[in-house]
């Protein structure tokens, strides 16, 4: 497949000043080197935005960048250095040890002014997110592989809360050799001693409600959708909604799914009574009351989940969700109904109470024309009124997609057949792949959602040994990849499958989820540019289980089986028509 890079001209931002909250300024930096992926891709787009929704406003809603401060490489290099750090950063040890060393650490004297005359200026919840010189780069996206922390930023002593916002600047430079990372820059062809690591200190979007701060919509939107389903073609691309901080769509959680071109459509289920399963039971939120126990090397140590029922009670689930009506197995709109609430934006998207996918067409189109590829952007939308319905619209990331678009002929026929090991109508990628003589599987004998934690250690363990001999290998399992939920799926971080060049997720009669694309997870296959099939135990195509119990088997663990075979699979995956068939 061909490989077109994507550069985008970027503007540095202008120095950090200790008066920067009261200035127009959205973009300041601290520190002389690289700004990074992550912020570059900020940086680049600020600009177009300010043009765009300055001069031609949508009604109801204003669009912007939060205020974030980058703190650049150099000052990563500074602390690594005068630390005598590098021992420690390279030494494989578990991660709690080098986020403890680390935490223990001192950041450079000079910068310290600085950052403490950032927390004396705001006193809204801050997001503190890694933004590497490798993150969201075409084909090596490190998307998601680095460590966020989110502090509230609410105590009344300015000590206390300069003292957490140096602990997750130097949690976030920990992770950068986290096993996750060091497992993918493997992968990448990269050596760990490359990588630096810039920090984004940026406000978090959203409103407070008692104890608990969440913007009222989370989302990612993609300008090419590689799983369409219905009237939708791939180019028309696709929206993912939670209710609360993005963590849901990161982790791939339970979302709301749809395409932009028909924002009315409900996702493929067979009735309402379905519908309420593969919607969001829960949502992330800042912990804005009773501090936990202090725990500076745990991303999540502010963050809690919350139910739908303090949503309502907050008052967001107004504008964000419908209700189901058990006597007639029906959803209605809105929440003006008694029953159970579920989470499907229909206020929004069919009610029309704010033009969000207008908006979203929009920007997708804005940023494909301004990177020059295929897009996916994440943000945040706070409603600031509850009367008229006004709400800020957070630019949060802008990176490009990779769309192979090579032409494949795959006709039905070929899908069918005693050489057929799997076929799917709904495959990611495009291409042929004739590499792999390995096969990776999860035994459907023995396959339990409780047990998924430990399938996915004992395929860390394969995976570890398949990238040492460089084998990329087909993966099979069940539910969805890299799901921070067990009983959604096989909750494996990239690096723990990294070594596979064809995925495949099926479902089971126990196992029966819908499918999803909705993760970081998902940036990095496109981006590596590994197929991925959907398998579907009730859909016209199979897998071919009796065959794989036959072939000659390598290893096996309590759950996971590895075979080998003599001669290689032959994957063709047609991307313009989601169809792909692996032939034995």
């Amino acid at each position: 497949m061909s490989k077109t890079k994507v550069h985008m001209a970027v503007e540095r931002p202008g120095p950090f000043n200790r008066n920067f909250f009261d200035s127009d300024e959205v973009i300041t930096c601290i520190g002389s080197g690289s700004i990074g992926g992550k912020a570059s891709g900020l940086a680049f787009i600020k600009d177009i935005l300010v043009s765009r929704f300055g001069e031609h406003p949508i009604p109801g809603i204003s669009v912007g960048i939060p205020r974030l401060v980058v703190l650049a490489t150099d000052v990563f290099d500074r602390f690594i250095e005068r630390n005598n750090l590098n021992k420690v950063a390279l030494s494989g040890r578990s991660d709690d040890f080098i986020a403890h060393e680390f935490c223990r650490a001192e950041l450079p004297a000079e910068i310290v002014g600085d950052l403490r005359s950032l927390i004396s200026g705001t006193r809204t919840p801050l997001a503190v997110r890694s933004s590497s010189l490798l993150e969201d780069a075409m084909y090596e996206p490190f998307a998601g592989v680095y460590g966020t922390k989110m502090i509230p930023n609410n105590q009344h002593d300015i000590d206390t809360r300069f003292k957490r916002l140096i602990e997750a600047v130097k949690f976030v430079y920990a992770s950068t050799y986290f096993k996750a990372a060091r497992d993918y820059i493997v992968i990448t062809g990269r050596n760990i001693e490359d990588e630096k690591m810039a920090v984004i200190i940026q406000e978090v979007a959203g409103n407070r409600y008692g104890d608990r701060f969440y913007p009222d919509i989370a989302g990612v939107a993609r300008s090419h959708n590689f799983y369409s389903f219905g009237h939708a073609a791939p180019e028309d691309g696709v929206v993912d909604l939670a209710l609360g901080l993005g963590k849901t769509i990161v982790d791939g959680g339970l979302v709301w799914s749809y395409s932009p071109a028909y924002p009315r459509a409900n996702p493929p289920v067979s009735s309402a009574r379905e519908l309420m399963k593969v919607t969001q039971t829960d949502f992330w939120t800042i912990n804005m009351g009773r501090p936990p126990e202090h725990d500076p090397v745990k991303e999540t140590e502010y963050l809690i989940k919350a139910s739908l029922t303090e949503a309502e009670y907050d008052g967001t689930l107004k504008q964000t969700a419908s209700t189901y009506r058990p006597q007639s197995d029906r959803v209605v709109m809105g929440t003006g109904a008694e029953g159970p609430r579920v989470i499907t934006f229909a206020p929004i998207l069919i009610g029309n109470l704010l033009p969000l996918n207008d908006l979203l067409k929009d920007l997708l189109k804005i940023c494909e024309e301004a990177v020059g590829s295929e897009v996916e952007i994440e943000f945040a939308v706070t409603i600031e009124s509850r009367g008229s319905l006004t709400a800020r619209f957070g630019f949060l990331q802008v990176r490009p997609m990779v769309v192979s678009h090579d032409q494949v002929e795959l006709s039905p026929d070929e899908m069918i057949g005693d050489n057929v090991l799997a076929a799917s109508e709904k495959v990611l990628g495009n291409g042929i792949n004739k590499t792999i003589r390995d096969i990776v599987y999860v035994d459907p004998d023995k396959f339990n959602a409780k047990h998924t934690p430990q399938i996915a250690e004992e395929l860390a363990q394969i995976n570890k040994r398949m990238v040492e001999q460089g084998r990329p290998y087909l993966l099979i399992g069940f539910g969805r990849w890299g799901s921070s939920d067990p009983w959604l799926g096989t909750p494996v971080e990239w690096g723990q499958i990294s070594g596979a060049g064809v995925i495949i997720e099926a479902t089971l009669p126990d196992m029966n989820v819908e499918l999803s694309q909705g993760s970081h997870f998902f940036h990095n296959i496109t981006s590596f540019q590994i197929c991925y099939f959907s398998v579907h135990y009730t859909g016209v195509y199979s897998i071919d289980w009796d065959w794989l119990k036959k072939q000659k088997e390598l290893t096996r663990t309590e759950f996971v089986r590895h075979v080998t075979l003599e001669k290689t699979l032959t994957v063709k995956v047609d991307g313009r028509r989601r169809r792909g068939v692996i032939l034995k």
